[in-house]
């Protein structure tokens, strides 16, 4: 078992030995994509879980568009085609041909399969959503209308790093259009909650929900809501976004529908997403220098139960008993694994499980079986609960609840300790040469001064809370006047 750097020593070494001791992914030939392995699949398919659960209790159906996309729809809409312009992966051939360069036998794009229109693998589904809505949305009784879709997407990264920024990530995307500009804001917001309620009562997560400035708005959008996370090195994590396209999109693509009085009108559209990013968020919020910590409710093993033995005997006698106790605690804990790996110690098998993150560890023996006993060890603590097998599915279910519950103070008290109300340029730049974190701060407003900050400091503004308050202040780097303080932070 390779050594986790110490996070005081190497932040950014110590979060990939986590993803590699845990065994969540791996970087892959092509640079810049990963292969997600089991262990961090699992992790994806629990935050689908929760999340298409919750989309479909607010009215969203899921629904799937290509993968390519005709390169003339990124043309229609002129900021979205901007936006994504430098990370556009292009499709330009429909088949190979053998050849010989150089006196070695290599494949070549045949020249007789040119696409006559060059395709686009999407960065985002916008386009080919929206000239699909086209032939779907006719009359007001076809809204709104409320879509979601699981899908990959390719944007070529120049600097990636796995989960957080990779070329090819897996992520969903909602795409929903509405009668009026009221019901799309409602829209927008109303999945900004979803996402915040995601990340703090699911992730254990603390964000901070906010508009982003006109500089920091998505490609095409006339306002992007995000959720802001702190990570252990105080740096900041866009988590999710969500926005209001307003009509751009409707029309660029021509998308109307007929009032209920007859007269014909665009239709008002949002887009909302979250990525697998979140799982670099959940590692970089939780885990530790032993290994990965997850929280509870998005772990597919909460459970898992390590037999001690000496001899055949004990082998059989805990074994029966696990197997027994893993059968009680299913209604509380889902699957519970079973670690009967022969001829490996337990200590080897604590140390594997730790670094995997199991929210709770089972040590069971021959003595522990005699005396309707066991140890329970929780990850994110490592406190030893010695407990008696009476009752054993009430005191792991509020073991998980306790674990669950704790992990998200720590983070808010850890954000906590780390965001500031500063008042002065001197007061900003000292935050930023040493221990950083979230910074409450007025700003002009201008988008010159928004820039010039974040080149001499690295530091951009990640949103404008929704509950800041006005206040009358001085912008933080130009002393011209603000209205609210914005948040600041150093972010990936």
């Amino acid at each position: 078992m390779a050594d986790i750097t110490k996070r005081d020593q190497d932040y950014s070494r110590w979060y990939l030995d986590v993803i590699q001791a845990a065994e969540l992914a791996e970087n892959s030939p092509v640079r810049g994509c990963m292969v997600i392995k089991p262990n961090g699949y699992a992790l994806w398919e629990s935050m689908q879980r929760w999340l298409d659960d919750r989309f479909k209790a607010t009215g969203h159906v899921n629904a799937y568009f290509p993968l390519l996309i005709p390169k003339s729809f990124l043309a229609k809409e002129a900021e979205h085609v901007e936006g994504f312009a430098k990370e556009c992966a292009i499709v330009t051939h429909s088949r190979l041909k053998t050849a010989e360069v150089d006196g070695k036998v290599t494949v070549v794009p045949d020249p007789a399969s040119k696409l006559e229109e060059e395709l686009i693998i999407r960065p985002t589904s916008e386009t080919v959503i929206w000239d699909t809505y086209r032939k779907w949305i006719q009359s007001y009784r076809d809204l709104p209308l409320l879509i979601n879709q699981w899908a990959n997407v390719m944007r070529w990264e120049m600097r990636t790093r796995l989960f957080l920024r990779t070329a090819e990530f897996l992520w969903q995307e909602g795409h929903t259009a509405h009668a009026t500009a009221d019901e799309a804001r409602e829209e927008t917001l109303k999945m900004l909650e979803v996402y915040r309620w995601f990340a703090e009562d699911i992730l254990a997560m603390p964000v901070v929900c906010g508009a982003k400035t006109p500089r920091e708005r998505f490609a095409g959008a006339v306002e992007t809501f995000s959720i802001e996370a702190m990570m252990q090195d105080n740096k900041a994590l866009q988590a999710g976004t969500s926005h209001d396209l307003g009509q751009n999109f409707a029309k660029a693509f021509e998308v109307k529908y007929q009032t209920s009085e007859g007269r014909e009108e665009f239709v008002w559209a949002t887009s909302w997403g979250v990525s697998t990013r979140l799982i670099g968020a959940l590692i970089m919020s939780h885990s530790d220098d032993n290994g990965l910590v997850i929280p509870p409710k998005v772990a597919q093993r909460k459970v898992v139960i390590v037999p001690i033995w000496r001899d055949d005997e004990g082998r059989d006698l805990v074994l029966a008993k696990a197997q027994e106790l893993a059968e009680r605690l299913a209604p509380v804990a889902g699957f519970v694994h079973i670690d009967d790996r022969d001829k490996m110690r337990p200590g080897w098998k604590y140390a594997e499980w730790e670094r995997k993150g199991v929210p709770i560890r089972m040590e069971l023996g021959p003595r522990d079986v005699e005396n309707d006993a066991c140890v329970l060890v929780t990850r994110h603590d490592g406190a030893k609960h010695p407990t008696p097998l009476a009752g054993l599915e009430q005191a792991v279910a509020e073991h998980l609840d306790r674990m669950q519950r704790e992990l998200y103070e720590a983070a808010v008290a850890r954000r906590a300790a780390n965001t500031h109300r500063l008042e002065s340029w001197d007061e900003f730049t000292a935050l930023y040469t040493s221990g950083g974190g979230f910074a409450h701060c007025h700003h002009c407003g201008d988008t010159a001064c928004e820039e010039a900050i974040q080149e001499e400091t690295k530091v951009t503004i990640r949103n404008i809370p929704l509950d800041a308050a006005p206040e009358d202040g001085a912008c933080i780097r130009c002393g011209n006047p603000s209205k609210k303080r914005v948040l600041f932070a150093q972010a990936y």
